[in-house]
């Protein structure tokens, strides 16, 4: 079995407030804490990618804040309390400052992550 906490998992992102610690924890699953800043807005570090989106699906809860991600479908606003799902296709925005924990394949989402960084991000 294996357990984390935010403080000993590896920092995959850190820009302008943006931190994303990500850990691949077997089973072909990860776990990332993420924080964002209000007003941080992801789509553009996402261009290129399938759509301009987030392919990748998550499973979390939302510890602090309020999310809006863009959809193709419409935008959806997440609230801290919450557990979600978002399926592969879209782009978070911090409408407040955000912290969340989401589960997610690996292979997947070390993709958007090596991307991500090739934008600057």
């Amino acid at each position: 079995m294996t357990a984390l906490t935010r403080k000993d998992t590896p920092v995959a992102i850190a820009d302008g407030g943006v931190e994303l610690r990500f850990q691949d924890v077997g089973g072909d699953m990860s776990v990332a804490f993420v924080r964002f800043p209000e007003g941080t807005d992801m789509g553009p570090a996402l261009k290129g990618l399938a759509g301009d989106l987030c392919p990748c699906p998550h499973w979390g809860y939302l510890f602090k804040g309020r999310l809006k991600m863009r959809t193709p479908d419409g935008d959806e606003v997440y609230e801290a309390g919450e557990a979600f799902y978002w399926p592969p296709g879209h782009a978070p925005v911090a409408l407040e400052d955000c912290e969340y924990v989401d589960f997610s394949p690996t292979k997947d989402f070390n993709e958007v992550i090596e991307h991500i960084k090739a934008q600057g991000g």
